[in-house]
């Protein structure tokens, strides 16, 4: 059975859904300012692995990921651009998700942008205020903190620590320091919508309680977002969903480990902030995806070159493995256990074990470094067999390649990639230097690789310099690490 941290409890419990057999879930978008970066990509990559593996367990899974297209710092950097805010976040929202989906992570089911919901906003303010959870002064309406008893329940504060680190900031009409803003009265300049209150904008919490409630219903299943969102975006999440409809909100939170970057804290002030675009530029997807899922969702990864080489050398192993399983399957994976000699039974004991340890791994909290593991014990199984079998059984390697990719997509591994290679232009320049047609091609690669790396040793740099250049012109780019050479398909 599947079991999960919840954050709210924070324990692991046993899931199960508000309705059988289906999963609503809300992960909390970008805030489409500037371009989505890799701590972004570690957040969506993660929960983009928690849905496919519900879905994997047969779950009919609706997932909701907002966009907050208005907001202070979207208006702020809005205008230092001479843009209107709206249309400034329009353009980065369309970067951010290309950028996502270049990544590998799926879409998700809906993007509801704030802008777009600003009604639903206004009447779930409204009934706060019209049930005494809120108060209007001077324009805005501010959530008041001590009417919601259950107020701190999500990250563990009671009030006095609550009260102590609440300020109330230049501009803020609010009655007390721990109040927050539900509406916010218009200022010069910025976007504003007709409300009960005059004109104005939405608070930035409001817009997640009432676009998941819209399409998900109360309670739904799964809340996800990073830890630096428990407080106080969701804890006022909860305040104002549950005040306002007078029922549980969500029944899981789930939140993703904050990214580091070579052990520092990802930030501007540091400057250390790497793009998806431009990590893209330097290591294929497949890789970078490979690396957020060696990581636990709850646990901070580490992100550095020593980390991306690691990912990069695992990930090809794991493509060498599909190769061979490629290379010598049949067209269906139907077969008699009976016609398999002992070392190919082994092999399927081996492959059904991999079934049995990869759901125990996933079922334990999406624990998806210890799935990994299975993964390799698969990789090394089918090293084994084909070391054993020059020729095993067809439809036992289809048996096995099938079995693989299903497992391998759960953690966004061996998807589809649009970059393709040529392989009858690579087997023609890997033959002009003596590498022989044997292997999967890349193998084959490798192996010319390693006359390159010999060259660039003996100081011949016109003979690596040429297969660099003949690589190139088939979409190969590969770079010299020191005495590594990593490779990508461009």
């Amino acid at each position: 059975m599947l079991r999960i941290y919840n954050t709210l409890t924070r324990k692991k419990e046993p899931f199960i859904p508000v309705e059988q057999g289906i999963v609503r879930m809300y992960v909390c978008g970008i805030t489409t300012y500037s371009d989505a970066h890799i701590g972004h990509a570690r957040t969506y990559v993660a929960f983009d692995i928690i849905r496919r593996y519900l879905e994997y367990k047969g779950y009919k899974v609706t997932y909701v990921q907002n966009i907050t297209d208005i907001d202070d710092k979207i208006i702020n950097a809005a205008a230092e651009k001479n843009m209107d805010a709206l249309e400034y976040s329009s353009y980065y929202a369309k970067r951010c998700l290309e950028d996502l989906e270049k990544l590998g992570v799926r879409p998700a089911d809906m993007y509801p942008k704030a802008s777009e919901h600003i009604d639903d906003m206004i009447e779930m303010v409204k009934k706060l205020v019209d049930r005494g959870y809120a108060y209007v002064s001077e324009g805005d309406v501010y959530f008041s903190v001590e009417k919601f008893r259950d107020y701190g329940k999500l990250s563990g504060q009671d009030m006095e620590q609550i009260k102590a680190g609440a300020r109330i900031m230049p501009g803020e009409k609010k009655k007390k320091p721990e109040d927050f803003a539900l509406w916010k009265a218009a200022k010069p300049g910025e976007p504003k919508w007709h409300s009960p209150w005059g004109e104005g904008r939405p608070g930035w919490h409001i817009e997640c309680s009432a676009m998941s409630s819209k399409y998900l219903g109360m309670p739904f299943d799964l809340h996800g977002g990073g830890q630096d969102l428990i407080f106080p975006h969701h804890e006022n999440e909860i305040a104002q969903a549950e005040a306002s409809e007078g029922k549980r909100f969500v029944n899981y939170w789930l939140h993703a480990g904050l990214l580091k970057i070579r052990g520092e804290k990802m930030s501007k002030s540091i400057g250390n902030i790497i793009n998806v675009r431009d990590a893209l530029s330097m290591w294929d997807a497949e890789s970078l995806r490979f690396f957020f899922a060696s990581v636990h969702y709850r646990s901070p990864p580490d992100f550095s070159e020593e980390a991306m080489r690691n990912a990069e050398n695992a990930v090809r192993r794991i493509r060498i493995a599909k190769e061979k399983l490629e290379m010598a399957a049949g067209e269906d994976d139907k077969f008699n256990e009976k016609g398999l000699d002992e070392v190919e039974k082994e092999y399927l004991n081996n492959v059904k074990k991999f079934i049995r340890n990869f759901e125990v791994a996933m079922d334990d909290d999406f624990n998806t470094p210890k799935a990994i593991e299975t993964i390799f014990d698969f990789v090394k199984d089918t090293n084994i067999l084909f070391m054993k079998k020059e020729n095993p059984s067809p439809p036992l390697c289809r048996y096995a390649l099938n079995t693989f990719l299903k497992i391998a997509n759960v953690l966004t591994l061996l998807q589809e990639e649009e970059k393709k290679v040529d392989v009858e232009a690579l087997k023609k320049i890997a033959s002009g230097y003596g590498v022989e047609e044997q292997g999967s091609w890349e193998e084959m690669l490798e192996r010319l690789l390693e006359i390159r790396r010999n060259a660039r040793k003996e100081k011949n740099y016109a003979l690596a310099d040429e297969i660099r250049a003949k690589l190139k012109e088939i979409g190969i780019e590969i770079e010299d690490r020191g005495e590594e050479t990593i490779w990508r398909i461009s």
